[in-house]
C-alpha cells in the first residue's frame, strides 16, 4: 500500500553513516544502519528521545500505560520513538501527539510505505507536527519480517531509555530491550499483575533488574536522571487535580458494591464469574452491577468476555 498524498508530500531525507547529522546513538550499535531514509523533519533525529513499547495485542492497561506515558514525556519537551505497531506502539504516538508533543515512527518497510495500512491517519498527524518516519531499507521497499526485527535496534540506539509498557513472553519487544541494555541505556518497564499473561515479559524484566515505573513519580524521576536539564511543562492535570477528579468519579458509584467492582477490574480484567468469586459477590448481582457500570461507561466489555475499566 502506498502512502497517502500528505506523506507523498512531505520532505525526505537519506543520512549516511558518515554524515554528521546522522544520529549518535546508532553508531553504538552492534550493527549500525549504513543509511537512514526519513520522511518528515530529519533534524529531530538528533533531539531528546525516548523509546516506549508494547504489546501488539495489548489489554486496555497497557493501551492507558503506553498513552499516558507518551504525554507524560511529551510535557517535558522529549520526543517519543516507537514502531508504529498497532496496540501500544499507536498508542504511544497517539498520546505524544495529544499532549502536542513529537514522536518518530522508525518502520521495517519503505518509510514511504504507510504499515500497517490502517496506520496512514497517524502517520499523517505525525509528519504534518512535525514528526517523522524513519526507516533503513529503501524508499518504497515491503514491510518483511527481518526487516521489522531489526528495525528495534534502531528505536532504541535514537533513545536515551526505553520504556516498554507490557509485554508477554515470548516478546519481540525484548528485542528492543537488549539493544537499549547493550548500549548501557537504562530500560525501563511498567509492571502488570502477576495473572496476566501479557504481563509476563515485564515482570520478568523487572526481576531481573529493569527500572520498575509505578507511577508518575517514579517516571519523572527516571526521566530527571536521563534528561539532566530538561524540565516538565505539564499539560496533565496536576496531582491534586487527579486527586479530585478521581474522587468526583468515585462519588458517581451508586453503592460500595459498584465501587468494589470498579478497583477490582482496575487491577485486572476479569470476566463475570471471575469477578463475582473474587469479590464473594452473587453472580447475577454482579452482571446487574456490570450492566450498570457499562451503562454509565465506568467499565467496557471486552471481546474475549471480560469487562475492564474504562481509561
Amino acid at each position: 500500500m502506498g502512502a497517502p498524498e500528505a506523506l507523498d508530500k512531505a520532505p525526505r531525507s537519506e543520512l549516511w553513516i558518515g554524515s554528521n547529522q546522522y544520529p549518535a546513538g546508532l553508531r553504538h550499535l552492534a550493527e549500525p544502519p549504513k543509511k537512514l531514509y526519513i520522511l518528515g523533519d530529519a533534524q529531530l533525529l538528533g533531539s531528546a528521545q525516548i523509546a516506549i513499547v508494547g504489546a501488539r495485542r495489548p489489554t486496555p492497561y497497557g493501551l492507558s500505560c503506553a498513552r499516558r506515558f507518551a504525554m507524560r514525556a511529551a510535557d517535558w519537551g522529549i520526543v517519543v520513538v516507537s514502531g508504529g505497531a498497532l496496540g501500544c506502539d499507536q498508542a504511544a504516538h497517539r498520546g505524544a501527539l495529544e499532549a502536542g508533543g513529537k514522536t518518530i515512527v522508525v518502520l521495517g518497510c519503505g518509510a514511504d510505505h504507510v504499515y500497517p495500512p490502517r496506520a496512514g491517519t497517524l502517520f499523517e498527524k505525525i509528519v504534518q507536527s512535525g514528526g517523522a518516519i524513519v526507516s533503513e531499507v529503501p524508499w518504497g521497499s515491503s514491510p518483511t519480517r527481518w526487516a521489522f526485527s531489526k528495525r528495534n535496534r534502531i528505536i532504541a540506539g535514537l533513545a536515551k531509555t526505553t520504556l516498554i509498557v507490557e509485554a508477554g513472553l515470548p516478546s519481540g519487544t525484548f528485542q528492543t530491550a537488549d539493544s537499549t541494555l547493550a548500549l548501557g541505556h537504562e530500560l525501563l518497564v511498567v509492571p502488570g499483575a502477576i495473572s496476566s499473561q501479557e504481563s509476563r515479559g515485564s515482570n520478568r524484566l523487572i526481576r531481573e533488574g529493569a527500572t520498575p515505573i509505578v507511577d508518575d513519580d517514579s517516571f519523572d524521576d527516571a526521566l530527571r536522571a536521563t534528561f539532566s536539564g530538561e524540565e516538565p511543562c505539564f499539560s496533565l492535570a496536576t496531582k491534586s487535580e487527579v486527586n479530585d477528579q478521581k474522587g468526583e468519579v468515585d462519588c458517581l458509584f451508586e453503592s460500595d458494591s459498584q465501587h468494589k467492582i470498579v478497583a477490582a477490574l482496575r487491577a485486572e480484567a476479569m470476566r463475570p464469574e471471575e469477578l463475582a468469586a473474587a469479590l464473594t459477590f452473587d453472580l447475577l448481582d454482579t452482571i446487574r452491577l456490570l450492566s450498570l457500570l457499562e451503562l454509565n461507561k465506568h467499565v467496557q466489555r471486552l471481546r474475549d468476555g471480560r469487562y475492564s475499566t474504562v481509561f
